[in-house]
């Protein structure tokens, strides 16, 4: 089936707006290919120094520049249960590579932080940053020229949009990213969120709290609710740069050790030295890049990608907007209800039937493009497939033809939604993004009074006081990219939650980050310009009246706007916000960073 009409119409507009960026991009990529990335172009000297601590028979095949050679990239810890399985991925790569005569090497690592860890704490303003630092780190990595093509080993939040903006610098090389998959399933969603709102209200302790989170997150592998890691995942997959079926398989399974040694050998086959050169900047595309979007809004994903598409399309050349976003937004069907737009968890997704369906339905009715180069080959229909280990091989088998789990994924036909999750907020308050497909549509709407705050921790501190006790428009700002690197406020759902239970009505506005977890309170985010730039969210006072409407798409002060836009913008010494768990090194990217709508970058 061709394309919709509406897609189509996108993907042009993308590629228009972008035909010189990409034809600089796609001419840089090209020059980069004929300078070659054999190790003969590198002096004995530096040759010695690529190799020297290798086994002898990988020492030799490099020296007589014989045999392909696999850069691994890794954000390996074993802090954080997302990237702790990766320990022992290098071994098996370089295994797999040996065995159809190439050779690997671990290029590098980057840093992996995680947001659950620094939820609220001064550790997050440093979260969005890292994502420009990994992939500064993934450029370094590859800079010694010694790869003829590469695998990515990322899952979470900041780490598979940085890792995919440093491969896109070496666009000129084979990229294949590889996952490690969530853990089993723990507590439901459900029951963490209600004890998690117990607590906020001071009906149980920490030590209930604490016991409910470990049950939650409680083993290596990612969490599983559909937060931007999980995100980063689906992505990967329809965005062509996983293994078919490989974004939701547990660690530590022989399907996944089968997967992880089958990337290897994917990646080393699409160099430029075979039949089937298929570098990573061919296949980031405007099309691929609407088809990760089609995907976003048809899972109800998280919010963060809509800095971190248009950051990852910049690499390769191309301009997308947030009103590209919210026109896919407005035809993409949602058909797939995972924690928090439901209390299912990718585990759950993916035994109903998980990306292959997906990527069926929304092909077969046209959501997305077919024609696009992919690492597995034969374009996106080759992802309408299942993995599976028969008789101990790797196989790749059809998607089911009906879901296992119609309250978890749904056909189109039987779409949960007609609409997709992300929606684009304008109006004299400025611009803002809103994830409204876990909230109730009688929540879409609020028009209530101001209460205003410089910090999340000012909110947190009036609702521990009992100061919050009517309809409200929460206004949390100096929380932007340059004010102080814009940290994700989701300490501020349950407080949110809780006052909302109570019957009133609730929003938050806000130029900071909620993440992929973001419910049932709707929260315009991302506001632009921001309030350290003196956007309009610096002049709101307590007490302003305000209208959010999700279904109408719009953020507005209501009143005498000459007034309003006369005001002086409020300001806020946050030089203590500046210094600590490692801020004050990060000053020129807070100088350098761009807005929210244009992914928040310092690549410019």
């Amino acid at each position: 089936m061709s394309v919709l009409k509406a897609v189509q119409d996108v993907t042009d507009r993308i590629a228009a707006r972008s035909a010189d960026t990409r034809r600089d991009y796609l001419d840089r990529l090209d020059a980069a290919r004929q300078a070659g990335v054999y190790r003969s172009v590198l002096s004995c000297g530096n040759l010695a120094h690529g190799f020297a601590a290798c086994a002898p028979a990988d020492k030799a095949k490099l020296a007589g520049n014989r045999a392909l050679n696999l850069g691994i990239v890794t954000s390996y810890n074993d802090m954080l249960s997302a990237h702790q399985p990766y320990e022992t991925y290098p071994a098996l790569i370089k295994d797999a590579a040996r065995a159809i005569g190439a050779t690997a090497q671990v290029a590098g690592g980057v840093p992996a932080m995680c947001d659950g860890v620094t939820q609220g704490q001064p550790g997050m303003d440093l979260s969005l940053f890292s994502r420009d630092v990994i992939a500064m780190a993934t450029a370094i990595a590859l800079s010694h020229n010694m790869f003829d093509a590469a695998v990515f080993l990322g899952i979470c939040d900041k780490i598979v949009p940085g890792l995919l903006i440093g491969a896109l610098s070496f666009g000129h090389l084979p990229a294949v990213f590889v996952p490690a998959g969530p853990m089993p399933s723990g507590m439901p969603n459900d029951e963490k969120t209600r004890i998690r709102q117990l607590y906020s209200e001071g009906k149980v302790g920490r030590a209930e709290l604490l016991e409910a989170e470990a049950k939650s997150y409680h083993s290596p592998g990612t969490c599983t609710f559909y937060g931007t890691a999980n995100s980063n995942q689906m992505l990967m997959e329809i965005m062509g740069l996983h293994l078919p079926g490989a974004s939701f398989v547990n660690p530590g399974t022989p399907l996944r050790e089968a997967l992880t040694r089958e990337a290897a050998r994917r990646a080393l086959s699409l160099t430029a030295e075979g039949n089937d050169y298929t570098p990573v900047g061919h296949v980031i595309s405007e099309k691929t890049i609407v088809n990760g979007l089609v995907g976003l809004h048809a899972t109800g994903g998280s919010t963060n990608h809509t800095l971190h598409l248009i950051a990852i399309a910049a690499a390769a050349g191309l301009k997308v907007t947030w009103q590209d976003m919210a026109d896919l937004s407005e035809v993409v069907p949602l058909l797939a209800r995972v924690y928090p737009n439901g209390v299912a968890d990718v585990n759950h997704f993916h035994a109903a039937g998980g990306m292959g369906f997906l990527i069926r339905e929304l092909l077969d009715s046209g959501h997305l493009h077919e024609d696009v180069k992919t690492v597995w080959g034969g374009g996106l229909s080759g992802y309408t497939v299942e993995a599976r280990l028969i008789a101990d091989k790797l196989s790749f088998t059809p998607s089911p033809e009906t879901s296992g789990n119609d309250k978890i994924l749904v056909p189109v036909r039987a779409a949960f939604s007609k609409n997709g999750g992300l929606k684009l907020l304008t109006g004299n308050l400025g611009k803002a993004v809103i994830k409204v497909s876990a909230v109730k549509p009688e929540h879409r709407v609020i028009e209530a009074p101001a209460r205003v705050f410089h910090s999340q921790h000012g909110l947190q501190a009036a609702f521990k006081a009992g100061e919050l006790n009517g309809d409200m428009i929460a206004v949390v700002r100096f929380a932007g990219p340059k004010a102080i690197g814009m940290p994700e406020l989701h300490n501020l759902t349950p407080a949110l939650g809780v006052l909302q239970g109570r019957g009133f009505k609730v929003a938050l506005v806000t130029d900071g980050r909620m993440s992929g977890a973001s419910g049932k309170v709707p929260a315009a985010i991302h506001v632009t310009p921001e309030a350290v730039d003196g956007g309009p969210i610096s002049k709101v006072r307590d007490g302003d009246l305000l209208r959010l409407d999700a279904d109408a798409g719009t953020l507005v002060f209501i009143g005498d706007e000459k007034e309003f836009l006369s005001r002086t913008p409020a300001t806020e010494d946050q030089r203590h916000e500046h210094y600590g768990m490692g801020r004050e090194l990060f000053a020129g990217f807070r100088a350098m960073v761009g807005a929210a709508d244009r992914g928040a970058s310092v690549f410019g």
